[in-house]
């Protein structure tokens, strides 16, 4: 089931100095979700309003917003990722809205990454969330 707000913002985040997101990129609707991947982590966990949002990453990154208009045909619903992402069918323009530190949003503690490891073992995926329903 894919649900969006076409007219919504669109982030992407990435540890990378960018003006063009490339065709195939991941780009969300979720603020804290794109921040948390602009730190290239290994999990992500985030509660069901898509809010708090934690991470495991360990570098700075950045928070880029799409800067041109989005419509259906300009992006794809990736499956299984808890409605939260989608993928450029084209190379879109994006801006800049803030400079990271590796703790915006929040880490995983120490037991948390325990308890997610335990769970999930390493060579599922790394992000930590309910499937899709359909």
């Amino acid at each position: 089931m894919e649900k969006c707000d076409y007219s919504a913002p669109w982030y992407h985040g990435s540890p990378e100095d960018l003006t063009v997101l490339r065709q195939g990129s991941w780009l969300t609707q979720f603020e804290e979700m794109a921040k948390a991947f602009s730190h290239r982590p290994s999990l992500i966990s985030f509660e069901d309003d898509d809010r708090h949002v934690k991470h495991d990453g360990r570098m700075p990154g950045f928070l880029y917003l799409v800067d041109e208009p989005i419509g259906p045909n300009d992006v794809t619903y990736l499956r299984d990722t808890a409605q939260t992402h989608w993928q450029s069918t084209r190379d879109l323009r994006v801006r800049c809205v803030a400079e990271l530190p590796f703790d915006d949003p929040p880490q995983l503690s120490a037991e948390e990454i325990a308890a997610l490891r335990k769970d999930h073992p390493e060579g599922s995926t790394g992000m930590i969330c309910s499937p899709d329903d359909d």
